[in-house]
């Protein structure tokens, strides 16, 4: 009866503790004009290959995620929107998937989930090119010049994406 007791007490911290790490803000950290945005190459969702610099001359958000991430999952209603209202004036955001098992699970959950922005596929090479992802989500603020102008780890609300790409657009 004590091993439930004790496995049910550590389930419910688990839980609150999630709760709690998922209402806070992300950690944000301006980053210099000088660091570019590293180029990349990697497939998307119906098996093609986009490059970073396909979305040259565009604000970009890029958005380290995974399908199991509960704050990811809440970021992505944000992206959505973002993506809807400010596409016509140069955003783009490619959201950069973690999944295990890649292709079939992430397209399933792009299309459940009605996704309007560019998903590809991530791996271990481009995690680290961005200075290895430590936690999901991590999001990078991206300039029209390449130029990381902002890296966020864990979930923000929609107004704090809003704000920084409404100076670059």
């Amino acid at each position: 009866m004590k091993k439930i007791a004790f496995i049910i007490l550590g389930c419910l911290i688990l839980i609150i503790a999630a709760f709690i790490l998922t209402k806070q803000p992300a950690a944000s950290r301006k980053i210099g004009s000088e660091k570019k945005a590293p180029g990349f190459s990697l497939k998307d969702i119906n098996g093609l290959e986009r490059k970073l610099s396909d979305f040259k001359g565009r604000v970009l958000i890029i958005d380290f995620w995974a399908t199991w991430c509960p704050p990811c999952r809440q970021e992505i209603p944000h992206f959505i929107g973002l993506y809807d209202q400010y596409k016509s004036r140069g955003l783009e955001i490619i959201g950069i998937a973690l999944d295990q098992n890649g292709e079939k699970t992430v397209k399933e959950f792009t299309a459940k989930n009605k996704i309007n922005y560019t998903v590809l596929l991530g791996n271990e090479e481009v995690s680290d090119l961005y200075g290895g992802i430590a936690a999901i989500p991590t999001t990078f603020i991206v300039d029209k010049d390449g130029n990381i102008r902002k890296k966020y780890i864990g979930y923000n609300e929609k107004e704090v994406f809003e704000r920084d790409i409404k100076e670059l657009l």
